[in-house]
């Protein structure tokens, strides 16, 4: 498994710093973010490392498919228990358990960490966020796909990854998850009210509906006239940053 990491400029062993990390969407590498969101100025200032897990496993003897939205670059944040996927796919534990590890054994890092994401990786952050809020300090999300059991990307690799136990799929769906617990993290969600996909795929009605009903802190910001794009990505990124430092520093 790739993955990039940005280290502040004040980091080193006597000057551990937190860790952001960042979970891309369908299609992208662990670069996509790095070269693309901006994120490296206010990350320094503030003191955050930032570290992008690749989006799937890679290589010839690792499954695939032919559409975009399975397979390599498509890993979307579970532990699949279905064949061909079983072998290779485990990026929800990868990015809980074995990235941390080794990040926190090879640079100048902190235990301390948060997480956020985009599109795919926005419901990644979520559903791992969400399961494991001890481990973390606080949730962001650009355009999530925020009720997966629900969505035409979701189903499709659910059902790859996860068979029909519709019940295992719980898991792995952030509203499903908000809805049946409050959460004590803080969450940050931005949404583009002309993204194309906000009303079939990301349903961020639902994911604000299902905070609601649990009482959890969430916070949706609709943003008139940006689409599903780094360049909104790009646009707020800082927003982001700093919301995530507000609860690093602990």
């Amino acid at each position: 498994m790739r993955f990039a990491i940005f280290l502040p400029p004040d980091a080193s062993k006597a000057n551990p710093v937190p860790v952001l990390y960042w979970l891309s969407g369908l299609t992208c590498t662990d670069e996509n973010f790095m070269q693309k969101a901006g994120a490296f100025k206010k990350a320094a200032e503030l003191g955050i490392a930032i570290v992008t897990p690749d989006t799937s496993p890679r290589g010839d003897d690792v499954a695939d498919d032919e559409g975009y939205d399975l397979g390599q670059g498509a890993g979307f944040y579970v532990d699949a228990t279905q064949k061909p996927w079983s072998e290779h796919y485990h990026m929800y534990s990868y990015v809980l358990k074995e990235l941390p590890q080794i990040i926190e054994k090879n640079f100048p890092v902190s235990g301390i960490k948060s997480v956020s994401g985009h599109s795919m990786g926005g419901h990644g952050a979520l559903v791992i966020g969400l399961n494991n809020a001890e481990q973390y300090q606080s949730i962001s999300a650009f355009s999530p796909i925020g009720n997966p059991m629900q969505s035409p990307w979701g189903k499709k690799a659910l059902m790859a990854y996860l068979g029909n136990d519709f019940s295992t799929w719980k898991t792995y769906d952030a509203c499903e998850l908000l809805a049946q617990k409050m959460s004590g993290l803080p969450i940050l969600v931005d949404q583009g009210d002309a993204d194309e996909f906000m009303v079939e795929q990301l349903k961020p009605e639902q994911l604000l509906k299902a905070a609601e009903t649990s009482g959890s802190s969430l916070k949706l910001r609709m943003q008139p006239g940006y689409d599903h794009s780094y360049f909104f990505i790009s646009s707020f990124i800082d927003d982001h940053l700093e919301f995530h430092a507000k609860h690093l520093t602990v």
